[in-house]
Order: structure tokens, then C-alpha cells, then sequence
């Protein structure tokens, strides 16, 4: 830009103006009315008409309100390209059309928090009826919009009313005195107070009389599904389970809160995970993941035993016990033993699969939306089944005339490192947001990096390493020997996951296929291998060590083999 340079307002030169850039937004939207003033007549001087600058009918004169917002923790720190969206959203909440909302101008304040001035235009008229600037009047200063979590809560600054000043109805109009007004006031408010307190103890008897091990019907309202085989337990089993939720018998903790090994009364040993009363997973988690886990039936996919929701609103949900914890544990640096690849390729495609149902057989088909390596769990035989579904959602259904929607519109949840970057940036969630999930998990599989660790992201880590021919540099050694073509194959999967674009990912199908040709690439030995620790949980020592096979076809991280590797990855790796 220009902005600053003498050649800007020189009228003896060249118009250029069009690349001086404007001190603030307020120049520019003002230097946007010189323009349009150049060529469309002048508004009416009467009522403070103004051009609408986002109306589709050219030189539109219309009275517009004034709106002061502040976004008090926006998640944010550039609005300009959430603009849109936020217009979007706004207008929406209000039930206006997008071009009826102007931003005029906005700044940053400590915080930070976004202070901003809108101002509503009227749709197909010069004026706003007196009813509609009644009730957006209402709408906003009752606070009775939501706007999505990225804009965080707001707060009214100002409603200008202008021009509807003097027709605005106010409690002079009304015909009632202030002392009537406050008398009915206060009676609206004791009648209110009155049937709160009665409201208030017929919920308690009605929740105290029909508690039962069977699910209550205060939770039958708030699932939408009949949920069948799920069993409904009292707190007073939990803390029988788990020794009163002794420490000893804590085996992992997370943002929900803790998980314990328990045994029930009839000796089944389950995995009970309490949601603490700061818990980032709410109720509406706890229900979608009692609601999809009633109804989802795959081996690899954990399994729900029940939950329990009494006890002051104390929420537990049991699941089968899976012995070997979760993939992060095993590919963790402190682990005393990491599995080798054999044994990773054979759980990326147990996990893949309980995926693929996901997408596929379930239904309606579902997005897991949180696919990670802590969310991957593993069994005594280290079968993995994919875990937590409580950011889940239910994939588009085709409508009455077949149309099927490509994605979901939602607010952006998941775990930083995994989230698809188009999902993130468009709010649209696809099918393809859990397979670049899945391809970060095999990033982490094929190194045993973390997604992000010391400011790194493990996909720029990758590629920065293709890029410069040092793969072998990146490659897990705990692995042991592994073929390079199947290395290959398997970088290549994985980086074709964790594509930006989405289309460029392949399906959860493609992906399922894929890794069975990589598995069947294997030498027969890990084959072995795998087939004994499936029915020998007694092996899962050697499963878990390096591989014992010796040979050229086999590389280590330190031979001198592996820069030829790296050639062979040049050849099918495209940079990005």
C-alpha cells in the first residue's frame, strides 16, 4: 500500500487512490459514500437517511439504528476474516437478512475485547416499522441472542434509536403512572418468586420417587434414543466399585476428569470415568455419548457398560476395561516398551476400521470429531477400539428430495494438533476432518512425536523433513527393523490424510485398503507375530519389543541403508 507516500492527494498526478490505504476503517467507510455520492443522487436530508453500503439495490437511502457491541473474550485476535462470519451469525440471531447489518467501525480494547458499531438497515423499506425496532431493541438488550463460542458473550453498549426517537414508546405513552408501573412490577415478581418455589418442590418429589437402577425419566427426556442393554447404576455401586474411588485405583485423568478401574458387584472389571464439577465435558457431552454408545456395536469400538447420574448431579459413565491403556501411553518417551511396527500398522487399521463404521454402517453415520491417540484405547490382546464420543455428531441425512449436504455446520471443538485446518477455518465438518485426525495419529505412530510438543507441529515437522531428505531422521528407532516399502506406503498414507485441502484426503475406505496391502507387505515373521499375541495374551512382552527378523530387506534408523530409504520416499512424496 501507499498510505504515507507524497504521491497520495496529489491531484497532478495519476487518481491512485485506490491504493493509498486508509488511516481507519471510519476513512474508508466515508471515502466509500464520497464515492458512491459521485454517482448517486443524495439521500434525503430529513430522518438521517443513509446510503446502505451493503444493500444488493444500488443507491439505497434507508434510516438505519445504531448498535454499540463489545465482545468481551472473543477468541480471536484478528477480526477482519471473521467479518463475514460474524455477519453471518448476527443477522441470523436477529432474523435479518446479512446486507441488513453494517459493521461501521470496531477497535481493539485491553482485555482484549472488540468494540464495535453496527448499524441495522431496513430490509425493503426506508424505515423500520415501529414493531421491528421494538423487538430487535428487546432481542439485544435482553441479551437473548447466543453468538458462536469463537465471538464469546457480549455485551449493549448503546441502541441508537435516532430518527424513532420521538414515535419510540416509552411508560409516559403507556398511559400508567410510575407508581402503577412499579406496583405491577412487584407483583409480576412475587407471582414469579411464588410459582418457582412451588415448581421447585414438585421436580424434588418427583425426582426422589422415581430414582431406580432402570434409566429415570428425567434422563428418558434428554435421550433421544430408546437406549437398550445400558444399565443405569447408583452412586452408591460406584463408590463400592472403586474402593470409594480410592487413588490406587486411578488409572488416567483428563479434562472431563478421572478415570478408575472398578469391580462390580457381579465381578466384571470396568473402566469408570467421573466428570468432575469444573469438567470441560458437560451434560450435553454425557448424553450424546450415552446416546451413540447404546447404539454402536464394533469390535473396535469400546463398548458401554452403563452410567450413573445421581448424587448431586455426579456423572459416570462405564466402559469395558481395556487393560493396556491408550496408544499415546505406548508410544510416550517413558514407555519401558514401544510396540513395533508390525504391531502399529496392525492397530491403525483396527482403528481405522471402527472408523470406517462410523462413517459408513452406522446409523445415522457419525463423525467422531476428537480421533486422537489418547482417544484410541487397547485391549488385552492389544485390539484398539476407538473411545469418546462426546464431541461427536451425526452426519448429514439426505432430505425429502434425496439431497444429501456434503458437511455439518458447527462451532470448531477437538483437540489442538488434530483439527482439521479447513474444519477450523469454514466451521463446515466433513468426513474428511476425522481422516486428517487419523493421519496425525499415524504421523505419531510412524515417529512417536506429539502432535505438538515445543511449539513444533508434527505435520510441518514431517514435510520440513521430506523436504530436506532427512525422513530416516524423523522415523521412530524404537520401531526396530522395518521394510522401507512399507515405511514408504505408510508415510505416504499419512501425509495424504493430513492434506490442508479436503478433497485430497482420501476416504476412510481408501484408507482401510491401504494399510491391509501395507500389513500384507509385512514378512511373514510379524505375521507370526500378531496372529499370537491375538490369541495369547501371555506374548504381549514380544509384541511389544522390536522386531526379531535380521536381513537386507530390513532397515534400522541408524543403518546405512536408510538413506536409500529416503530416496525411495522422494519418488512417491510430493512437498507440499
Amino acid at each position: 500500500m501507499l498510505y504515507g507516500n507524497p504521491v497520495c492527494g496529489n491531484s497532478s498526478v495519476a487518481p491512485i487512490d485506490s491504493l493509498c490505504q486508509p488511516q481507519s476503517v471510519n476513512q474508508q467507510t466515508s471515502k466509500q459514500q464520497q464515492d458512491s455520492s459521485l454517482i448517486c443522487s443524495p439521500c434525503p436530508s430529513d430522518k438521517n437517511y443513509e446510503y446502505n453500503p451493503s444493500s444488493p439495490i444500488p443507491c439505497f437511502c434507508a434510516v438505519p439504528l445504531g448498535v454499540g457491541l463489545r465482545l468481551k473474550s472473543p477468541g480471536i485476535t484478528d477480526f477482519n476474516p471473521y467479518e463475514g462470519a460474524f455477519g453471518d451469525s448476527t443477522t441470523s440471531l436477529l432474523k435479518l437478512y446479512v446486507y441488513q447489518l453494517h459493521v461501521e467501525h470496531y477497535i481493539w480494547e485491553v482485555g482484549p475485547r472488540l468494540n464495535m458499531h453496527l448499524k441495522l438497515f431496513p430490509s425493503n423499506t426506508s424505515l423500520f416499522n415501529m414493531s421491528e425496532v421494538v423487538r430487535l431493541r428487546h432481542v439485544l438488550a435482553g441479551w437473548e441472542i447466543t453468538l458462536p463460542d469463537i465471538f464469546g458473550p457480549y455485551e449493549l453498549l448503546n441502541f441508537t434509536l435516532g430518527s424513532y426517537a420521538d414515535e419510540y414508546p416509552n411508560e409516559a405513552s403507556s398511559g400508567l403512572s410510575k407508581t402503577a408501573m412499579g406496583g405491577i412490577l412487584a407483583s409480576a415478581i412475587a407471582a414469579a418468586f411464588a410459582l418457582s418455589a412451588v415448581a421447585t418442590v414438585l421436580i424434588m418429589r418427583r425426582r426422589s420417587r422415581h430414582r431406580s437402577r432402570t434409566v429415570s425419566k428425567r434422563s428418558l427426556s434428554r435421550f433421544s434414543v430408546k437406549i437398550d442393554g445400558v444399565r443405569c447404576f447408583k452412586f452408591e455401586e460406584m463408590a463400592r466399585a472403586t474402593n470409594n474411588f480410592d487413588l490406587l485405583a486411578q488409572v488416567g485423568q483428563g479434562g472431563y476428569g478421572k478415570v478408575y478401574r472398578g469391580t462390580l458387584d457381579d465381578g466384571e472389571i470396568v473402566a469408570i470415568k467421573r466428570a468432575h464439577e469444573d469438567s470441560l465435558q458437560g451434560s450435553k457431552e454425557f448424553c450424546t455419548e450415552i446416546e451413540l454408545l447404546s447404539r454402536l456395536h464394533h469390535r473396535n469400538l469400546v463398548s458401554l457398560v452403563g452410567y450413573c447420574d445421581e448424587a448431586d448431579e455426579q456423572q459416570m459413565l462405564v466402559y469395558e476395561y481395556m487393560p493396556n491403556g491408550t496408544l499415546r501411553d505406548h508410544l510416550s518417551s517413558k514407555a519401558k516398551l514401544s510396540p513395533g511396527f508390525g504391531l502399529r500398522l496392525h492397530i491403525a487399521l483396527g482403528a481405522s476400521k471402527g472408523i470406517l463404521y462410523l462413517h459408513t454402517d452406522a446409523n445415522p453415520p457419525i463423525f467422531h470429531r476428537d480421533v486422537k491417540a489418547s482417544n484410541i484405547l487397547l485391549d488385552s490382546k492389544f485390539v484398539p477400539k476407538v473411545a469418546d464420543f462426546g464431541l461427536s455428531r451425526l452426519a448429514p441425512v439426505p432430505d425429502i428430495e434425496g439431497t444429501l449436504a456434503g458437511h455439518v455446520s458447527t462451532v470448531v471443538k477437538g483437540t489442538p494438533g488434530y483439527l482439521d485446518p479447513e474444519y477450523f477455518l469454514t466451521h463446515k465438518l466433513t468426513d474428511k476432518s476425522d481422516v486428517y485426525s487419523l493421519g496425525v495419529v499415524f504421523l505419531e505412530m510412524l515417529t512417536g512425536m506429539k502432535p505438538i510438543e515445543h511449539g513444533k507441529n508434527i505435520v510441518r515437522e514431517v514435510n520440513k523433513a521430506y523436504q530436506s531428505g532427512n525422513i530416516s531422521e524423523i522415523v521412530d528407532s524404537r520401531m526396530g527393523m522395518c521394510p522401507p516399502d512399507c515405511i514408504n506406503r505408510f508415510l505416504l498414507l499419512a501425509t495424504k490424510c493430513c492434506q490442508d485441502e479436503t478433497d485430497e484426503r482420501p476416504s476412510m475406505s481408501e484408507i482401510v485398503r491401504e494399510l491391509e496391502v501395507i500389513l500384507r507387505m509385512m514378512p511373514e515373521v510379524d505375521l507370526n507375530l500378531l496372529e499370537t499375541t491375538d490369541t495369547d495374551s501371555g506374548d504381549m512382552s514380544k509384541a511389544l519389543s522390536t522386531s526379531s527378523a535380521t536381513g537386507t530387506s530390513f532397515v534400522t534408523q541408524t543403518s546405512g541403508s536408510v538413506n536409500a530409504s529416503s530416496g525411495v520416499l522422494s519418488e512417491v512424496l510430493a512437498p507440499r
